[in-house]
């Protein structure tokens, strides 16, 4: 299949990487959502990576530690993951590189905008780790964020559901799944596909999103060549 982007930016969840474990890392997991992305290279796509941390620490569920400090746990989190998905890429040959908006020079290159293009360019993969290294942000704002700097076409959002749908589809046989819709909809009708903040950079820079599910890995490739993937979120 031929792909309809040349740089794309990959949102995976932290419970996405747990597995059936639900809770740090499954290798095998990664691993699997590593070879499609593998093709994605080989096929010449650009590939950025931003990865959530939820596996590891929700630690503003609680509500009783400082938020400040809860969300620079999670920053951490994300960096573990960020750390794991690099780990997969290098045993199957892809070059990757690691970036962190909290500087940790001893593992991973600090977040550097003009840098991450120039490795994108010569064919190698970044994750970025660390949301977007500052609290009261989600890793989801981070995705946009970076998608926004880097300026991929299309942000794709791996879930553990097939699309977006008028209500959940978990607790209603009935939901509707939607083909596409438009970030205004989605805010008004308060779908909770990403916050609003991020919503808000996509719709302002005019980044589509594609919700998709990685039940199975392959859609991570598919979904950069198939019209029939998920639900498209853009300025319709």
């Amino acid at each position: 299949m031929k792909s309809k982007y040349k740089r794309i930016l990959l949102k995976l969840s932290g419970e996405s990487l747990a597995g059936e474990a639900k809770h740090g890392i499954d290798f095998d997991t990664v691993l699997s959502f590593c070879e499609p992305i593998k093709k994605l290279v080989e096929d010449g796509v650009e590939v950025a990576i931003v990865v959530g941390g939820g596996n590891f620490w929700r630690g503003r569920s609680s509500g009783k530690m400082d938020r400040t400090r809860a969300d620079h746990m999670g920053m951490l989190a994300t960096t573990i993951n960020a750390l794991g998905v690099a780990d997969a890429l290098e045993q199957i040959g892809v070059d990757v590189r690691v970036q962190t908006a909290i500087g940790m020079r001893a593992i991973a290159e600090p977040y550097i905008r003009n840098k991450a293009m120039r490795h994108l360019e010569k064919g190698r993969v970044v994750i970025f780790g660390c949301g977007t290294g500052n609290p009261f942000f989600s890793t989801d704002t981070a995705a946009a964020l970076r998608a926004a700097e880097i300026e991929a076409q299309i942000i794709l959002k791996a879930t553990m559901v097939d699309g977006v749908y008028d209500c959940d589809p978990k607790t209603n046989p009935d939901a509707k799944r939607y083909s596409n819709i438009s970030f205004h909809d989605v805010l008004e009708k308060d779908l909770k596909v990403i916050d609003s903040t991020a919503a808000a950079i996509c719709k302002d820079n005019n980044i589509d999103l594609l919700v998709f599910s990685v039940d199975n890995p392959d859609n991570i490739y598919n979904a950069v060549c198939d019209d029939s993937i998920g639900t498209v979120v853009g300025n319709f």
